[in-house]
């Protein structure tokens, strides 16, 4: 959605190919010659081939010079723009997911790994509000590809923590949503997902598609044998 919402604002055309994931699409060679990772999203623009959706805003915006603070190189806004990114992508994201993954879809409930990931989901996040409260947006004070990257993620706290209430521990998050919500570029980006149909049921065959290491077998019970 935060690919989606960068080629609306800056009014760039694009065809928009859906990928179930449930269906495991994103297992196709065809897919997988585009992004051997297996993962969505991913761009193909003429002869450059871009995976990984922050690595995607940040070519779009080099390209066509948009929702990025000064770009020069080596400039002391361009390595604050990489370092909130590069947050995004290592550290809100994966412990996110992970947050999710243990809590709801791991074939084992366990403790541990449930509260670790709990815990660091609501450390990244409340580094986000806080950034937000002391600049109103992640970088430089305007609305950037940082900003985009991180609506792609934030509406979803509450489902991630499992806590109906959750956004109201994060008022500056919520405050930045609330207005990327109110662009008219971020309405039309969540409409294309309803142009398309997808897959609605988490059946077996979804659970094979999206968490294949669930049902393969044990590396070391394999080395065993």
């Amino acid at each position: 959605m935060k690919v989606a919402l960068f080629l609306e604002e800056a009014g760039l055309e694009y065809e928009a190919i859906p990928i179930d994931t449930k269906l495991g699409d994103q297992h196709t060679p065809t897919f997988r010659a585009i992004n051997p990772n297996g993962k969505v999203p991913a761009l193909t623009d003429g002869d450059a081939v871009i995976f990984d959706s922050n690595a995607i805003l940040l070519y779009l915006a080099e390209r066509t010079g948009k929702f990025l603070p000064r770009p020069d190189a080596g400039s002391a806004a361009r390595a604050e723009l990489l370092s909130w990114l590069m947050f995004v992508a290592t550290g809100v994201g994966p412990y996110s997911g992970q947050c999710v993954h243990f809590r709801l879809f791991a074939p084992e409930r366990l403790a541990y790994p449930i509260k670790r990931y709990d815990f660091e989901a609501r450390r990244h996040w409340q580094i986000v509000d806080d950034r937000l409260a002391g600049t109103g947006h992640m970088v430089g004070g305007t609305y950037s590809i940082v900003d985009m990257a991180v609506w792609g993620w934030a509406p979803r706290i509450p489902f991630m923590l499992g806590d109906e209430a959750a956004m109201a521990e994060f008022p500056h998050i919520a405050r930045l949503m609330a207005e990327i919500d109110a662009r008219p570029a971020a309405a039309r980006a969540r409409a294309i997902e309803t142009r398309h149909p997808f897959k609605g049921d988490f059946d077996e065959a979804a659970m094979r598609n999206l968490y294949p290491q669930i049902f393969a077998p044990d590396p070391a019970t394999a080395r065993a044998r």
